[in-house]
């Protein structure tokens, strides 16, 4: 009953071959494709107008600090995701390193990134779509726009397209890794070629004027804006859940993760530069819901403005299905462990997918979207990846003391102090999150713990596994 009893890395491969296992249809490019689906969209179409009001220009720093902290963290997930391929990503790993009680932790935090990620970009993505819809004339019911208490003096009840959107998603990815494989990779083509021409109209607009004061709320504006955008990154961590799902694992997963980081930062950098030097940073108020489009409508490019809009659909939409995606996953892993009830890493026999757990979690998010206004769900969010940025980055300095001739198929460079550096970028940022959003990250821990005590320990494969070879 030890708190801190582990899983070999050989029993945890081993679990992977039992029983109705799931297809393997991931090379590089495929997980390249999953890393952008899920980084690009909100952080780009929404995070840059507001937070060039906390940074002013300066913002472009702020991006490059938040796309550190992920590099450094990305180099340990590498080192992880080639020698352990196996579903649950940072959950999976501590409970190979750390043990049962740091993995239960780590897991519940990656539920509360994943799932309200979810439920927080659909919210989005149904503005969005309804900004679209009235461009045509059609309008929806008042009432069914957005959640209860979302819109000041506005009387809502559900919103509707919300629902839907993930609805629709969770569909997909009940329906095979292979479906969901393409038509990620179509919309990211085609969401990567929207920003490629916003980029490629906007840089003639620009005016390095509009770059100065550069830094007009000092490097406390940067840190701070820093904390906010880092949400903009979520995402290429959900490469390392699809483990199981990868062709050649030692490989293809150290690829997808990298490079899509890379990719992403670079388009950040230069679409925040573009963006600052076409508008002044005070413009964005009012408009930091649409700040791409504020600045092609300032330009007169009207109908340019609309095409962005649609990128922006379509950027959200591979957010949200990389998001569940990788929240079915892990939560695939903690019930194989036994820590949550067995029904949910239960394999449909066609579709070769947690086909329950898909409907369940897909379900539990697009009601949260439809029902639960999400004002300060980023920074909640973020504090949970943040934790479990640190968490991966401790394991993988502990697992290079404890195990060094493991076969490693990728190494993180300069071990201990690259991950020592991941740990001190991502507490940094911690600390300039709210103290309020510290408050609901020690609420939703305290409600895992209770469950863990009360239920996870007792059902622990391990547990089974001790309880078998006493009683013989």
């Amino acid at each position: 009953m030890s708190l801190f009893r582990k899983k070999s890395i050989p029993d945890l491969i081993k679990t992977t071959q039992q029983g109705r296992t799931l297809r393997k249809e991931l090379g590089a490019w495929d997980l390249t494709l999953l890393g952008i689906g899920a980084i690009i969209g909100t952080g780009i179409f929404v995070l840059t107008g507001e937070g060039a009001l906390k940074a002013g220009p300066g913002l472009i720093l702020s991006f490059v600090v938040a796309g550190l902290a992920c590099v450094f963290a990305a180099l340990s997930y590498a080192e992880f995701a080639s020698t352990v391929p196996v579903a649950g990503s940072v959950y999976t790993y501590s409970y190979a390193i750390m043990g049962e009680f740091w993995a239960w932790i780590i897991g519940w935090d990656l539920i509360l990134e994943y799932l309200l990620a979810v439920s927080a970009v659909s919210a989005g993505w149904s503005g969005y779509f309804q900004s679209l819809l009235e461009g045509f004339g059609i309008h929806l019911p008042t009432v069914l726009t957005a959640a209860p208490g979302a819109l000041k003096n506005t009387t809502t009840y559900f919103n509707l397209p919300a629902f839907l959107i993930v609805m629709l998603l969770t569909f997909l990815l009940a329906r095979g890794i292979r479906e969901s494989k393409r038509a990620n990779n179509v919309m990211v083509v085609l969401k990567v070629a929207v920003v490629l021409a916003f980029i490629l109209v906007g840089v003639w607009y620009v005016k390095p004027a509009h770059w100065q004061p550069f830094m007009p709320f000092g490097w406390g504006g940067v840190f701070n804006a820093a904390a906010l955008v880092f949400f903009a990154y979520l995402g290429f961590d959900a490469v390392s859940t699809a483990a199981e799902e990868t062709r050649n694992p030692g490989r293809d997963l150290p690829r997808g993760i990298l490079y899509s980081l890379g990719i992403c930062t670079l388009l950040y950098i230069v679409v925040t530069a573009i963006l600052t030097g076409i508008v002044p940073y005070q413009r964005f108020a009012g408009y930091e819901d649409r700040p791409v489009a504020l600045a092609l409508n300032m330009v007169g490019q009207n109908w340019f403005a609309g095409f962005i809009s649609l990128g922006a659909i379509l950027g959200m939409t591979t957010v949200m299905l990389v998001m569940l995606y990788g929240q079915t996953r892990v939560i695939f892993a903690m019930s194989r462990d036994g820590l949550l009830p067995k029904g949910f890493s239960n394999v449909h026999e066609k579709y070769r997918t947690p086909f329950g757990a898909t409907w369940i979690l897909g379900t539990v998010a697009a009601l949260i979207g439809a029902l639960v206004p999400l004002g300060d769900i980023a920074e909640l969010v973020n504090m949970g990846t943040l934790a479990a940025f640190v968490m991966i980055s401790i394991a993988v300095i502990i697992l290079r003391k404890t195990q060094p001739d493991l076969p490693r198929a990728f190494r993180c460079p300069a071990v201990p102090w690259i991950p020592l550096l991941a740990i001190v970028f991502c507490g940094f940022l911690m600390a300039h999150l709210p103290l309020l959003t510290w408050i609901r990250f020690a609420v939703w821990l305290a409600i895992g713990l209770a469950i863990y005590f009360t239920y996870s320990r007792k059902r622990s494969s391990l547990n089974t596994q001790s309880t078998i070879h006493l009683d013989q």
